[in-house]
């Protein structure tokens, strides 16, 4: 058995000092420090063999705060782990709290091809593993053939189509050996909802963005747009995964979806979910009202579907726990998730080919503050984000 764990982070807007990364938004060297000893903190804390992070402009400051959670997690190591002269070192207690370096080969760094100049800044993603990487890791942003999503009339006439060439954030795939496994892992950071508004030329600013002259269906026609690309991300993600699955490979999906768990922009990552019996289903071909799938075709739909399915982690925890709530977001009065890891069947209980499982899921969410209450500036510095982290339990290759 090897055990490892991995999580999300969304840092939210880690760069250096004094630098501008949006319009008039920068950090003093103050308020620098305090963010870079919260995040050493809490991946300390975390201590994931494996993490994915997101809203990362540099590498250089990352590698900082890495480097700051190295240097505290040594010292703990001093004053909690006995030394070779103690009777008792080899109690599996102290196995658990031995903090083990990252050091400083295991970082992969995913630039934003979309960054800009200073206020004008975009934020990348990076991937950070204990156990190195195997190959060497791919950045998917710009697509080599855009994306034409065509689309139809009612009335059956060409609709028009939506066409991307670029996602808003890069995707970053590595593949990670642990055990006797190695795991495909994507590490995404689709779409906000903040809307999409179209600045005319020569305009100074789009005139959705002018509150004073509130325009309500011009902002929602910024939503939707904000939505079509983001399932349209999605949708490059599906594929991406896809294309690990049919070579066999276990994968795990992690990042900030901007989207909960039921929406169709999730729905797009993990698959479809198959229903109990396609046996009473009628036929796409039917010629007949009774013409409906057999029993052996009805198995094997269930088996084309769980195949290339995903697994929600914090579900699966949910449903064996008496926990009844998870949230990795607060605004406005709602709390949800949508930071997320997702799984294929290799690492779910009941596939009987499986090549682990999870043990548990945790969440760090006590620093989160609902962005209507007076003390969410304090989100300014810390993470507006929860972590979440899913142990998990790989079995012996010969089992």
């Amino acid at each position: 058995m090897t055990d490892f764990t991995i999580a999300s982070f969304n840092v939210k807007n880690l760069i250096g000092p004094d630098q501008e990364y949006y319009t008039f938004e920068k950090y003093t060297p103050e308020e620098h420090a305090w963010k870079e000893d919260w995040l050493a903190e809490q991946l300390l804390s975390l201590s994931a063999d494996i993490v994915c992070f997101q809203e990362i402009f540099d590498e250089a400051p990352l590698q900082a705060v890495i480097d700051e959670t190295d240097a505290r997690g040594a010292e703990l190591n001093d004053a909690v782990v006995p030394d070779r002269s103690k009777k008792y070192r080899k109690k599996a207690i102290f196995k658990k709290l031995k903090y083990e370096s990252y050091g400083r080969e295991g970082l992969a760094f995913a630039r934003n091809a979309n960054d800009g100049e200073p206020g004008h800044r975009r934020p990348g993603v990076a991937t950070l593993s204990r156990f190195g990487f195997e190959g060497a890791p791919e950045v998917i942003q710009e697509l080599e053939v855009p994306l034409e999503i065509p689309f139809q009339e009612l009335g059956g006439a060409d609709g028009g189509s939506y066409r991307i060439s670029r996602l808003s954030r890069p995707i970053l795939k590595t593949r990670i050996p642990v055990g006797g496994q190695v795991i495909s892992v994507f590490n995404c950071h689709l779409k906000s909802k903040l809307g999409e508004f179209i600045k005319p030329e020569r305009a100074p600013f789009a005139s959705e963005v002018d509150l004073t002259k509130y325009n309500a269906h011009g902002r929602m026609l910024g939503s939707l747009r904000a939505a079509l690309r983001r399932m349209a991300e999605a949708y490059v993600l599906r594929g991406l995964i896809l294309d690990e699955l049919d070579r066999g490979r276990p994968v795990l999906v992690l990042g900030d979806m901007n989207d909960g768990e039921h929406a169709v922009s999730t729905e797009i990552i993990t698959g479809e979910t198959p229903f109990k019996n396609y046996s009473w289903m009628r036929r796409h071909d039917a010629q007949r009202a009774n013409d409906r799938y057999s029993r052996q075709e009805a198995e094997q739909i269930r088996e084309d579907i769980e195949r290339v399915r995903l697994h929600s982690a914090e579900k699966m925890f949910v449903r064996r726990s008496a926990r009844d709530m998870v949230y990795t977001a607060a605004f406005g009065g709602n709390f949800e998730s949508i930071d997320q890891i997702f799984m294929s069947r290799h690492f779910h209980p009941e596939y009987a080919d499986r090549v682990g499982e999870m043990e548990y899921f945790s969440v760090l969410n006590d620093h989160l503050t609902d962005g209507s209450h007076p003390e969410a500036p304090y989100n300014k510095l810390a993470s507006d984000h929860g972590q979440i982290m899913a142990h998990m339990r790989l079995r012996d290759v010969e089992e």
